[in-house]
């Protein structure tokens, strides 16, 4: 007699419904799919719906054995594209999550169509999941998306004194990517671009808008800069006629892109960035220099470690000019280029 093979592992996982809390917990899905384990990975309708307008509804329907769910997070229904409000956000899937999770997990235990849950894995943030295991008896697991260094300093934030297979080709991005932003670069000479991206939630006024516009366009260095719909506070990016018609030559301001792949383009010669922590590790891996202007959360952290650590990175004034700017950029593509 034959043996009866025994039902795949089976994990839930459930990010915090942010850019930079969806990608790196759909890479360990990514992971686990790889060895074996059936995924149901659980977006809020939101950005469900944000997917399925940037990735189509294929991407939705998954494979046999990697399947996305949506529960609702408590907040008004939006179709924008952007990144909710992150105090109400936060505020809201601590108070309205825990119960359609709970029915959620619910329907996939009566389900004969998935095999038994194995684990929960949500985000550190995502506190309710552990509730809702704790209700099922299913062993619970927490992500933290953010460095070590700064899970660290959370972790003893008294001390310091703070107040109060297939799967391969899933890639979670919430924006649409903009693929030409590939060729264009094909086209620069190796180390010659400055990327610039402040990742998914910061905003910025427009007046450091205006000072960052002409910083990138009198370095002289050409530049892909990825503006947002909703970068600047409260209302849509405008740039001046003028700063286009200088840059018409060697600038490309696009919405969203594969951010990997940019920072592993040998035309990028260096990244202006945030500092968030999935945007400072895939520079580490592109092996590109940093200049830092952190927003919140660990992005400070990260700035610390990237400029006096491990030396790979300058950080821009708070109140940015664009002079400044301009010799920070000359400096270090400068630097980098007399290292190679």
């Amino acid at each position: 007699m034959g043996s009866i093979a025994s039902p795949k592992p089976h994990a839930v996982l459930v990010p915090y419904p942010a850019q930079g809390h969806v990608s790196p917990l759909m890479q360990l899905g990514k992971l686990l799919h790889s060895r074996g384990f059936h995924i149901t990975f659980v977006n809020t309708e939101h950005n469900h719906r944000r997917l399925i307008r940037s990735r189509g509804q294929e991407f939705i329907n998954g494979l046999p054995d990697f399947k996305f769910k949506a529960i609702p997070d408590g907040l008004p229904p939006t179709d924008r594209d952007a990144t909710q409000h992150v105090p109400s956000l936060c505020d809201s899937t601590r108070k309205n999550c825990l119960a359609p999770f709970k029915e959620l997990i619910a329907k996939l235990k009566a389900s004969t169509d998935v095999p038994p849950i194995t684990c929960i894995i949500s985000d550190g943030v995502m506190a309710f999941a552990i509730d809702a295991a704790r209700h099922f008896g299913i062993p619970e697991f927490q992500f933290w998306t953010a460095s070590a260094g700064s899970f660290m300093a959370y972790l003893h934030h008294v001390e310091l004194g703070i107040p109060e297979g297939k799967s391969k080709a899933f890639r979670s991005s919430l924006w649409k990517e903009d693929l030409s932003c590939l060729e264009w670069l094909d086209k620069r000479e190796p180390d010659s671009v400055v990327y610039v991206n402040y990742g998914c939630v910061t905003t910025i006024t427009d007046k450091q808008l205006i000072e960052f516009a002409w910083g990138l366009a009198n370095s002289k260095h050409p530049f892909l800069w990825i503006v947002r719909p909703d970068i600047v506070m409260g209302e849509s990016a405008v740039l001046p006629e003028e700063f286009y018609e200088e840059i018409k030559d060697r600038g490309l301001l696009v919405n969203w892109v594969p951010q990997d792949r940019v920072l592993q383009h040998p035309s990028v010669g260096v990244f202006l960035s945030h500092c968030g922590w999935n945007s400072t590790m895939e520079c580490v891996s592109g092996g590109k220099p940093l200049i830092c202007w952190p927003f919140f959360g660990e992005q400070q952290t990260n700035c610390k470690y990237a400029c006096d650590v491990w030396k790979t990175g300058m950080e821009l004034s708070t109140d940015l000019t664009r002079d400044e700017l301009v010799g920070i950029i000359k400096e270090l593509m400068e630097t980098e280029k007399e290292k190679k």
